[in-house]
């Protein structure tokens, strides 16, 4: 169990480093890669979950979910007991927070020189693009839902065993695909680790001219997704791919 905990952790806190990291890289004043786009923050989050998990696997974590929503599809599928069960969560989240504390000493210059306090935060967690939280909800738990139902379908026997090492690069894709096609409404949180411990992060550190770290939204992209992993379980177990 305290492998699959310390996996968890470092997965996670690699997941931040390269996702934050690649938003900050876009989003900073002055930083190499001021302005590149959506399709580069999609595609560095994709390569970030990649990472992760080939990371969280190599520490003893077999199942490498990196994400609480993923963890409670699992656990309700019998992967792990209530008690594992939050303790990954705690893990994950925990890993979160170290994570965003990199990408923040990576980036230090910059802090001070983007003046935008959104942009800040936004390096960090989640913003909508248009503040509605009730439709916010319904995309993160879209988003999530589709995550979870696609991991349990990519796997199943019907698909074949793949080849040790495979199934990371499949998630990876998955989760740039999302972020092309769903992520827009919300910046595609799906994971209430990536949010919630980057958002703590960026509440305790020293940010030059930052904000509010936006509480009042934060229920959403933690929620979102939980209600979205169960109902994956539920509906995958409704058409037999669990």
């Amino acid at each position: 169990m305290m492998d699959n905990l310390f996996g968890e952790f470092l997965g996670t806190a690699v997941l931040i480093i390269f996702g934050c990291g690649v938003v900050a890289n876009v989003c900073l004043k002055g930083s190499k890669g001021e302005n590149s786009g959506w399709i580069v923050i999609t595609a560095g989050w994709g390569f970030a979950v990649m990472l992760g998990v080939f990371t969280a696997t190599s520490l003893g974590a077999p199942q490498g979910d990196l994400n609480p929503a993923v963890t409670l599809a699992k656990a309700l599928n019998g992967v792990y007991s209530p008690g594992q069960a939050v303790a990954t969560m705690g893990a994950q989240i925990f890993g979160g927070i170290v994570g965003a504390i990199v990408v923040y000493l990576s980036y230090l210059p910059h802090w001070e020189t983007t003046e935008d306090k959104a942009t800040k935060l936004g390096v960090f967690s989640t913003i909508p693009a248009i503040r509605s939280y009730g439709k916010n909800f319904l995309c993160e738990f879209i988003g999530t839902f589709m995550l979870i139902v696609m991991i349990f379908a990519m796997f199943h026997a019907n698909n074949g065993k793949f080849p040790a090492g495979v199934g990371p690069y499949l998630v990876g894709v998955l989760i740039w695909a999302l972020g092309l096609s769903l992520g827009g409404p919300t910046g595609y949180a799906i994971n209430p680790a990536r949010d919630l411990g980057p958002r703590i992060a960026h509440a305790i550190l020293p940010i030059a001219g930052k904000g509010n770290s936006d509480w009042a939204y934060s229920w959403v992209p933690i929620l979102g997704p939980l209600a979205g992993g169960f109902a994956a379980y539920l509906f995958a177990k409704m058409i037999g791919i669990i």
